[in-house]
């Protein structure tokens, strides 16, 4: 059988890495690689042979495997079923008449909470303390244009929340000029002042604080998403949009743990001043994630990320 022949039927049979181990062996006996069987032929032979020792493709060796993490259901400890059940006894002792199903269903959420989070506006870098960092021209411009685009999606706002740091009190206050049929008044709170959540992974070289400040700022902030990040109270009959405005340490904090991702991954990403990140979570306590750092309403020479 000619050396063509064979190398045609083995590659119709065995497949690709078994004809190249045999047409490189075939060739190398009759002497297509030259009477000088130096450099170049044993280049030839190792690599098929390393080649035909490789598993052949499939989509199962290629495909990443699942981490194996199970969703947490009862990520906020608000899930009916583990409430209900270290009162199970008790109310049976109470009363044998009401009927079971019925309880549990009042003590269901049944609506959906929309979280949308707005990053704070451009501010005065330069400022000393708190108080000078006060919104620059482009930032109050942003924030109108935030405003506006809140006003835009035509929801019923519920509450609007901002942290006490003067940028975002001044964001705030901008964005509900925006909002006067709504009837939210701005309310401020310390737990979403800008912090040091957790410590990044990977590290950054340009931004390292001290192990206390990830100590106080991280419990402070984890406070924060526990009072504000959860699903609906069972009493909550319609679906709520509320806004929170604060900074992007604490959005990309809570985005991670809302989500159940490694929380000390919220420095892998970037959010623009005035954006909107909107969570969304649903009674049975699964969250989604609809927009991240939108900011797509802005010109793009209105667009920074101080």
């Amino acid at each position: 059988m000619s050396y063509r022949k064979t190398f045609k039927l083995i590659c119709g049979v065995a497949g690709g890495s078994a004809a190249l181990v045999f047409a490189a062996a075939a060739a190398d006996s009759r002497g297509y690689f030259g009477e000088q069987r130096g450099e170049a032929a044993s280049r030839w032979s190792r690599f098929t042979v390393l080649r035909a020792a490789q598993p052949a493709w499939t989509p199962a060796n290629h495909t990443p495997a699942p981490a194996g993490h199970a969703w947490d259901f009862n990520w906020d400890k608000r899930d009916p079923s583990a409430l209900s059940n270290g009162k199970k006894k008790e109310k049976e002792k109470e009363s044998t008449t009401e009927d079971p199903s019925s309880e549990r269903d009042n003590g269901k959420p049944k609506a959906t909470r929309n979280i949308l989070l707005i990053r704070h506006s451009q501010y005065n870098l330069s400022g000393n303390g708190d108080k000078e960092r006060i919104l620059t021209p482009l930032g109050r411009e942003q924030a109108e244009l935030t405003g506006q685009r809140l006003a835009a999606l035509g929801l019923k706002y519920d509450v609007l929340i901002h942290s006490s740091m003067a940028r975002a009190t001044e964001t705030a206050h901008i964005i509900s000029k925006h909002l006067p049929g709504s009837g939210v008044e701005p309310v401020s709170c310390d737990l979403l002042r800008e912090g040091a959540p957790i410590e990044p992974v990977p590290p950054v070289t340009h931004w390292k604080p001290d192990a206390v400040q990830y100590h106080e700022d991280g419990a402070r902030i984890e406070a924060a998403f526990r009072r504000y990040i959860h699903r609906a109270d069972p009493k909550q009959r319609e679906d709520s949009y509320e806004i929170i405005v604060c900074h992007a340490n604490v959005i990309r904090y809570f985005v991670c743990r809302a989500l159940q991702f490694p929380p000390e991954g919220w420095l892998r990403m970037g959010l623009n001043n005035g954006s909107i990140t909107w969570l969304t979570i649903r009674p049975s306590g699964r969250v989604a994630l609809r927009s991240l750092g939108d900011a797509g309403f802005m010109p793009p020479d209105k667009l920074t990320r101080t």
